[in-house]
């Protein structure tokens, strides 16, 4: 019997616009390539363990046994994709990466959280 490895479980807020339009991207490219990856909506963050309003405030990966959030959730994406490899490898030299993560999570992450946090409230 092979073990194979657990597949890349992607968690992501379902409720937003642009993280389904860029996650939907994402997830039909994995499909057409027959990828290992699971595209999970934010009820499920308690399978990530973690609760849904940290789920719902930065994009998480599930990678062999490892959580990953923000740029680096993004960056493990982008390298099990082919056509996404040279983002990958372009976020992640030294001077890249921590740029763009400042970017994502002080800038474009609370921006998507507060309109999560106005979708809920209007929900209501």
């Amino acid at each position: 019997m092979t073990d194979h490895p657990a597949p890349m479980r992607v968690l992501y807020n379902d409720t937003c616009a642009i993280c389904s339009a860029e996650i939907g991207h994402y997830a039909r490219e994995a499909g057409r390539l027959g990828a290992d990856m699971q595209f999970c909506a934010l009820s499920q963050a308690n399978s990530f363990g973690i609760s849904d309003d940290t789920a719902a405030r930065r994009l998480h990966v599930m990678q062999n046994g490892q959580l990953l959030a923000g740029i680096d959730a993004f960056i493990a994406i982008w390298a099990a994709l082919p056509r996404w490899a040279w983002a990958a490898r372009l976020a992640g030299l030294p001077l890249i990466r921590p740029s763009l993560g400042a970017v994502y999570d002080y800038v474009l992450a609370p921006i998507l959280y507060r309109a999560h946090l106005r979708r809920l409230r209007k929900a209501k």
